[in-house]
């Protein structure tokens, strides 16, 4: 497994990914990321779940080290949560493990974060009108079809991602006009031909 760029990047084992391994924990966790800390009542609104079960899947989330207090933001006895890591790399062999539920909680993991870029993909396509003309224009969906052997597709994959990484560097100053999070998607897999 490729050591990841970013430090506060978890590498996922056995057991900690059948702790992430779930739908909710891993919408949960993308929310926080993303939105910053908040509680499970806040989360729960947001994501159409009840504060009970999204109480008990931070729990969860909490024993196995993906999320943590965030004592700062409370009030009395509101609890507030966030992410204790900016995002986890996945090594595929837990694809391959010898443990049958270690490899389904490996498929369940990779089948949710496609379901979860599918629904950010067709969320920007929902909303693309609310947004500025400048950023619509800066949006991409572009696909390619390409004939390479594993070791020519791993060489696109590490180039990809270190073009990517570079523009962590160029973040602009707070206040700087029309400044968005951006989502970058990359797949790379091979397809059978008709």
């Amino acid at each position: 497994m490729a050591e990841p760029l970013d430090p506060r990047v978890r590498p996922l084992d056995a057991r900690s990914l059948r702790g992430l391994a779930h739908p909710l924990r891993m919408r949960l966790l993308t929310a926080l990321r993303r939105g910053g800390p908040a509680t499970a009542s806040q989360l729960a609104a947001k994501l159409g779940e009840s504060s009970g079960a999204t109480s008990y899947h931070l729990r969860q989330l909490a024993a196995h080290g993906f999320v943590e207090d965030a004592p700062e933001h409370g009030k009395g006895r509101e609890r507030w949560w966030r992410a204790a890591h900016s995002g986890e790399s996945f090594d595929d062999t837990l694809l391959r493990d010898p443990d049958p539920e270690v490899r389904g909680a490996a498929d369940l993991f990779m089948h949710e974060v496609a379901n979860q870029r599918t629904q950010e993909l067709a969320t920007w396509l929902g909303t693309r009108s609310d947004w500025s003309e400048a950023w619509t224009r800066a949006a991409d969906m572009s696909s390619w079809t390409l004939r390479l052997t594993p070791g020519l597709a791993l060489e696109l994959i590490e180039k990809m991602h270190e073009l990517v990484e570079s523009y962590r560097a160029l973040v602009p100053a707070d206040g700087t006009p029309d400044t968005e999070q951006v989502r970058v998607h990359t797949h790379v897999f091979p397809t059978h031909t008709d």
